[in-house]
């Protein structure tokens, strides 16, 4: 039986925990924005380092070259956007007489509506009364009332020490952080595997795979989205540049840098970079067309890069949900200002990576991962619930496009639904979700059948009332309903016919019509029966047309008749092979050493019948 895996309760402890770490970040954020930012460069240069040694470097060679290079290129960029940034600062003044005419007219266009508005409004209003005028004696000044004197104030004049003094008070906030950053970077590369012996030790001997894998995901796999995040907003801004700079842009260079720069800002960067150049666009340029085309063909970059470039760089765009993106970017900007902006996603995935390893941090990983952490039995069995049926079916055609039915059932249908069988044998599941749940199973199986749209159309319109009805029985009346008296005819080759044969039970019935469509899938003339049922059995003329009967596997409560029915089945049909399929762990299941006495073979999934009845043609699993 599957079970959805445990996540730590929420108590007094914890809560107090919570509070005291979330007052350790924000209070101590002078000590923790340089370490964080240490070790996201360092998961960023790892890559850099590990190429580099890769080609016979040593491990102190290749992290001062990969620093080395690191530093020369970001000299490099500053003093090229600097130079800009100046050139920029300079020209503003030509620029004046068309950022007044736009932003008049862009005024006129949003205040004149409003204008006519309040000139109707005031057309439609009753005049205000007139205010009686008051009286000399009113209007004289208090006896003794002094007329105030104005006052200015003036800011003194800053001597040359002052300001200088101001300057560099101003620049060795920055600078020195920069410094301290620099030099954690530093460290923390060369002593990265002393680090990780450091926190394996930590750790304790018994939990030291765990570690190791929880290291190895966030040093590699953390540290490659992030190396390729960083060449996909470089990229960004190149083509960016290049296509400002092809349509006569003055400063491209400047607002391409500032593009890949700002994209590392989630969901916000991307709108503030967008904005700049457009408003830059539209001061310079005399009309609108061209500032509205740099805006589309930004647009359409960011769209090309966010939907078809990352996907194939690394599989996502960050690793997380959009909703996990955003919170993330409220929490870490408020407890950190900008820096705390810049870092929320790569925080916030390692945060997820380590959730998948650490219990204390898996409700991080649940609420915030792209993928939630639920596999695809447990998803089926939550949309049966809700009844969302399309979600199943669309779900179901995209599997079995790569695998085979039997491999459906057997991986998600069945395990699926033995996730609500302890619940509804403690009768937790209404009796409304019990008929979704019906219905949904009647759905999905004519819907991936050989089965007319029509048919489907129908079943869909009046949502299949199975109120009191087995699925399996209502599966087998629709195969009759299209096939005929005995699921088809009977004029076939000898021992070509297979036999799914049960109880006449809601279970029962379910297993061998899914296993039915399963071989019918393939190719193989498969058929089902209920025991007891004498109008289902064509009569002792067609013994030799079976060649295999799969039985259900039976439960405790079933042995006293099970066996005295497959004993008649040995004797009716004497050249068929008696075969039952075993296919998860029930608790009230028959001991399988019984079992194996009265039929020719356990199997243990859907699979295995497939590959025994047509090996050859089981080959999509």
């Amino acid at each position: 039986m599957l079970s959805l895996p445990s996540i730590p309760r929420l108590t007094s402890s914890s809560i107090v925990t919570v509070t005291c770490v979330l007052a350790l970040l924000h209070f101590g954020r002078e000590v923790l924005e340089p370490v964080a930012l240490a070790l996201i460069l360092s998961l960023i240069i790892a890559p850099l380092i590990n190429g580099m040694r890769r080609i016979g470097m040593g491990r102190l060679t290749a992290t001062f070259g990969a620093l080395l290079i690191a530093g020369i290129g970001v000299a490099g960029i500053g003093t090229i956007l600097t130079y800009q940034l100046v050139a920029v600062t300079t020209e503003l003044p030509q620029y004046r007489s068309a950022i007044h005419s736009k932003l008049e007219a862009v005024r006129e266009m949003t205040e004149k509506p409003f204008a006519r508005l309040e000139a109707e409004l005031k057309a439609v209003t009753p005049p205000a009364p007139t205010p009686v005028p008051k009286s000399s004696a009113e209007r004289k000044l208090v006896s003794g009332q002094v007329q105030p004197i104005p006052v200015e104030i003036r800011k003194a004049q800053l001597t040359t020490t002052e300001t200088v003094t101001r300057l560099i008070s101003t620049i060795s906030g920055p600078v020195g952080e920069t410094g301290l950053v620099l030099v954690l970077l530093v460290f923390i590369l060369l002593d990265h595997e002393s680090l990780r012996d450091r926190l394996i030790r930590l750790t304790g001997k018994g939990d030291v795979s765990r570690t190791i894998k929880a290291l190895g995901d966030a040093t590699e796999g953390v540290s490659r989205f992030f190396f390729s995040q960083f060449l996909v907003n470089a990229g960004f801004g190149v083509v960016v540049g290049l296509v400002l700079w092809a349509a006569g842009v003055p400063h491209a260079v400047l607002f391409g840098a500032l593009s890949g720069v700002l994209r590392f800002v989630p969901y916000l960067g991307a709108l503030v970079a967008g904005g700049a150049i457009t408003l830059f666009v539209a001061a310079i340029d005399p009309g609108w067309t061209l500032p509205l085309l740099c805006l589309a063909i930004f647009g359409v970059i960011e769209l090309i890069a966010a939907n078809v470039i990352e996907p194939k760089v690394y599989g996502h765009s960050s690793g997380l949900s959009p909703l996990a993106v955003m919170v993330s970017a409220l929490f870490w900007s408020a407890m950190w200002g900008p820096i705390g902006l810049l870092l929320s996603t790569p925080l916030t995935l390692c945060m997820v990576v380590a959730g998948r390893h650490v219990s204390a941090l898996e409700p991080i990983t649940i609420l915030f991962a792209d993928a939630p952490n639920v596999d695809e039995a447990h998803r089926f069995f939550h949309r049966a619930l809700a009844a969302d049926v399309d979600a199943i079916v669309r779900d179901a055609k995209t599997y079995l496009r790569k695998f085979s039915f039997a491999k459906y059932c057997d991986h998600i249908l069945l395990p699926g639904l033995a996730l609500g069988a302890n619940d509804l044998e403690n009768g937790n599941i209404e009796k409304e979700q019990q008929n979704s749940i019906r219905a949904t199973i009647a759905i999905l199986a004519e819907t991936i059948g050989q089965v007319p749209v029509g048919t489907v159309k129908k079943l869909k319109q009046r949502k299949v009332s199975m109120l009191d009805a087995s699925v399996g029985a209502h599966l087998r009346q629709m195969r009759q309903q299209r096939l005929g008296r005995w699921q088809g005819p009977l004029d076939v080759p000898q021992r070509s016919i297979v036999l799914c044969a049960g109880f006449a039970s809601e279970r029962d019935d379910l297993l061998s019509e899914l296993f039915v469509m399963a071989l019918r899938e393939v190719a193989v003339d498969a058929r089902s029966i209920s025991f007891g049922d004498n109008s289902e059995t064509p009569g002792e003329d067609t013994a030799n047309l079976v060649s295999t009967i799969f039985i259900t596997y039976p439960l405790v409560s079933m042995m006293d008749s099970w066996i005295p029915i497959v004993q008649e089945l040995r004797t009716n049909l004497p050249h068929a092979i008696i075969v039952s399929i075993r296919l998860f762990s029930e608790e009230n299941q028959a001991d399988q050493s019984i079992i194996k006495k009265h039929v020719d073979m356990v199997l243990r999934s859907f699979e295995e019948g497939l590959a025994f009845v047509a090996p050859n043609r089981a080959n999509r699993s």
